[in-house]
């Protein structure tokens, strides 16, 4: 007579039970990204309202309440190189219900430029996407004696140790694209800090500096009344705003391609059908004219690429900007 090995029995029950878990931990996955959002979203921004980032964050949310009825809370924490709200991102519950917008100086420069950062975006975060990505202009006051790379480098040939740059802070990405110029160009230039866009712009216009590293919003009004021009972008490939300007490569400035990215996160472990109805739905948002036609505004491409590309493209930079701050000798202040 044949016996069945109870061993055997239990094994089976115990695979049939596991089986029956995981398929309802994936129904409940699958009702969870279904049923999302039916609260209102955070958004973490790690800076004070009306810059890049805030814009940025504002813009995309307000669309999308219009687009879809969902709701979002912009909560500015400014404050600690973008420690504070990054930290409160990655501790917070991974349910897609708080997301981070931040941009390059939180995950490309800061790991470069601090020893010790608490958080690390492989550990603690998924990068959802880009949302945009502004090219920085080198801008010179109109009175200087150059209007190219080539007649900068030129400049600084003869009277070498002349030169100073503006940038909106220390450690900023602004600073760091003025010091990968340096280094490329082998032009010598003194860093010289100011707090904010703004007033770096402004030193610059007044003839306290010659040139400065900025964003296009801040300039564009120096530009038009006269005050400054430009000289070239810091990226690899012309902008779309105005492509009469030249970029640093052209002029024979080899490998620097530095612009300001603003991106969405969120922080590890929320479920891959939410991340992937959040992606949908901002990607869907910043193909609307309205939106495009407002960062197009501020000189932004667009974004939309892939999590994985995103996150390829922040270990580049952060890789490059890793360099320039180490053979810069760039500190933190």
């Amino acid at each position: 007579m044949k016996t069945t090995n109870p061993h055997k029995r239990l094994s089976l029950k115990a695979l049939q039970g596991i089986c029956a878990a995981l398929c309802m931990t994936a129904l409940g996955v699958a009702a969870q990204a279904q049923d999302y959002p039916n609260k209102p979203i955070r958004v973490l921004v790690p800076f004070a309202p009306g810059g890049v980032v805030d814009v940025t964050a504002r813009i995309l949310t307000q669309k999308m309440t219009e687009r879809l009825g969902w709701n979002f809370i912009v909560e500015n924490r400014p404050g600690g190189n973008g420690f504070i709200a990054v930290t409160a991102a990655a501790k917070s519950a991974s349910d897609g219900y708080t997301l981070l917008m931040a941009h390059s100086g939180e995950f490309a420069v800061n790991p470069g430029l601090f020893p010790q950062i608490p958080y690390e975006l492989e550990r603690d975060f998924q990068p959802i996407t880009m949302i945009s990505d502004t090219p920085m202009l080198l801008v010179a006051n109109s009175q200087v004696p150059f209007n190219t790379f080539q007649e900068m480098m030129a400049e600084e040939r003869k009277n070498p140790g002349k030169l100073s740059f503006s940038s909106p802070g220390s450690g900023s990405v602004n600073h760091l694209a003025g010091e990968w110029l340096a280094l490329e160009s082998g032009v010598k230039m003194l860093h010289i800090p100011y707090k904010g866009g703004a007033p770096a712009v402004a030193a610059v216009a007044s003839g306290e500096v010659q040139l400065g590293v900025v964003a296009v919003p801040a300039v564009l009004p120096h530009v038009a009344s006269g005050r400054v021009k430009v000289i070239g972008l810091t990226t690899a490939k012309r902008s779309t705003f105005d492509k009469s300007w030249p970029t640093a490569n052209e002029a024979g400035i080899p490998r620097v391609d530095a612009s300001n990215w603003v991106g969405l996160f969120a922080p590890k472990g929320v479920p891959a059908p939410v991340i992937a109805k959040i992606f949908s739905e901002v990607t869907k948002t910043l193909e609307a004219p309205d939106v495009q036609k407002r960062f197009a505004g501020a000189g932004a491409e667009m974004g939309g690429m892939s999590s994985a590309d995103f996150a390829k493209r922040i270990k580049m930079d952060a890789q490059r900007y890793k360099e320039v701050v180490e053979k810069a000798h760039i500190k933190p202040e």
